[in-house]
């Protein structure tokens, strides 16, 4: 199983483990903003109070070791300006973020990112750490290839965005290999090895 740290610091973030008292601020920093959940698989948030429920159901999900949430605090002020989080799935870790739109473009989510990777990359049990954006953000993809992960392909039709119509959008997929031995967790495919 893997574990995760419920604080991780960086040069300018500390990143904490997400609780329902932190939705006042995520929905004044990022949740509520359509410019921020553009290309998010969630529309905007019309209350605090739908933020929180998100947030109690992200922490039951951290104590059964499926998602882990962090909040993205300025290391300086404290404040909250965004939200990243790995799902685990056996020997992978997917891994998102969000980051409000007052802090873009001065490398938090590249910084976020490297940080869950430096951490997933210490996990004996992590092989794979991916990550997926829509076709149309080439925003997060500088993102992710900046934190080291290796553009693999495009994902055609892969998914709607509520936010952008509906429609099923193309997404391109990013990754990075970690741990060469394969992890106790991982499936053993006949034939292959």
């Amino acid at each position: 199983m893997i574990a995760a740290p419920e604080r991780i610091a960086t040069r300018r973030l500390i990143l904490t483990r997400i609780t329902p008292g932190d939705a006042p601020e995520a929905f004044a920093a990022y949740a509520a903003d359509p410019a921020v959940t553009r290309f998010l698989s969630w529309s905007p948030a019309a209350a605090a109070a739908d933020v929180a429920r998100h947030f109690a159901a992200a922490s039951a999900a951290w104590d059964a070791g499926r998602l882990f949430t962090w909040s993205l605090r300025l290391a300086e002020s404290g404040g909250l300006i965004g939200m990243a989080d790995a799902r685990v799935d056996a020997y992978m870790l997917n891994i998102s973020y969000v980051i409000g739109r007052r802090y873009w473009n001065r490398g938090y989510a590249t910084e976020a990112a490297e940080a869950l990777c430096a951490w997933g990359e210490a996990e004996a049990d992590v092989a794979r750490i991916w990550a997926v954006c829509a076709a149309e953000n080439p925003a997060s993809a500088r993102v992710l290839e900046k934190a080291g992960l290796v553009r693999e392909g495009t994902l055609r039709r892969w998914a709607a965005l509520p936010n952008c119509g509906g429609a099923l959008r193309d997404f391109v997929c990013y990754a990075r290999v970690c741990n060469a031995a394969p992890p106790a967790a991982a499936a053993q495919v006949e034939g292959c090895g």
